[in-house]
């Protein structure tokens, strides 16, 4: 099955806060084994982001490379998405589908408005 990335565009209210602190992607997490960038080899975090627009507002689990992580990112301060992708995908386990949308962004950045 291919895989397929679309870009995920802001409107000019749109606003994105830190939902929480980094959390380290594991591939296999009981042999200490890290998720890590295919392109960089830098392991790879996940990171809560609430996004608002007008009335509606909605967290978004984000994975981001460290090297793409701004130093001093706390839960509740404003930030910008660089190249922010959103990836469809299903799975089928047992009979049973699942399915979702994973986000993947290059980097943060602090403050400001979405990209």
């Amino acid at each position: 099955m291919a895989r397929t990335s679309i870009r995920v565009g802001m409107t000019d209210e749109t606003q994105l806060m830190a939902g929480g602190l980094p959390v380290a992607k594991w591939t296999d997490q009981e042999k200490g084994e890290r998720a890590v960038d295919r392109e960089t080899g830098s392991p790879l975090y996940t990171v809560m982001i609430f996004l608002m627009e007008g009335e509606r507002a909605e967290a978004l689990k984000v994975t981001v490379p460290q090297t793409g992580l701004p130093d001093g990112l706390k839960p509740g301060m404003p930030i910008r998405t660089v190249d922010l992708m959103a990836n469809p995908w299903a799975n089928l386990f047992n009979g049973q589908v699942s399915s979702g949308v994973a986000y993947r962004a290059k980097a943060l950045e602090l403050g400001g408005s979405a990209e």
